[in-house]
């Protein structure tokens, strides 16, 4: 897991690109009141990617797409939301292997929920907001446990 300094998107993917990576998914850290709460939502039971399993609104960043621009697609794909991301002042990234066997950085940032209602994608089936201090209850991969401890420890 490592914490990004201020860099433009550009430099995030050199920096990728010269560990060996070069495909990425975004996520977002979707928070409200003031960060005492945030949104996960529940996959569905028959999906190839950890089938039933609580998540961050998140997913692959498309070959061409930024990776904001990936984020803001994933947002208005899996909960709604349209319009501008706000985005606070954190984000951290861990690598890993997808399902297919390649290496993806995954970049998580952190969005305060503009008020509008969730609407979820056919790839969930339910969502909820959780305590922010209470994440661990959830069964998000360790890899999204430990980027959230991160961001609750800001």
């Amino acid at each position: 897991m490592r914490s990004l300094e201020p860099k433009n998107e550009k430099e995030l993917v050199a920096l990728a690109r010269a560990d060996g990576i070069g495909r990425f998914s975004a996520g977002a850290i979707v928070h409200r009141h003031d960060g005492d709460e945030i949104l996960l939502l529940r996959r569905r039971s028959d999906d190839t990617s950890y089938p039933g399993a609580e998540s961050l609104p998140s997913g692959g960043v498309e070959p061409g797409e930024g990776i904001l621009e990936g984020l803001a697609r994933e947002l208005r794909e899996e909960i709604g939301r349209t319009g501008p991301l706000p985005l606070d002042p954190f984000a951290v990234w861990f690598d890993y292997v997808s399902r297919s066997g390649v290496r993806k950085r995954q970049f998580t940032f952190a969005l305060p929920h503009d008020g509008a209602a969730v609407v979820l994608s056919e790839e969930h089936t339910d969502f909820r907001w959780i305590p922010a201090h209470r994440f661990g209850d959830s069964d998000l991969t360790p890899q999204v446990k430990a980027a959230v401890r991160e961001w609750v420890g800001t």
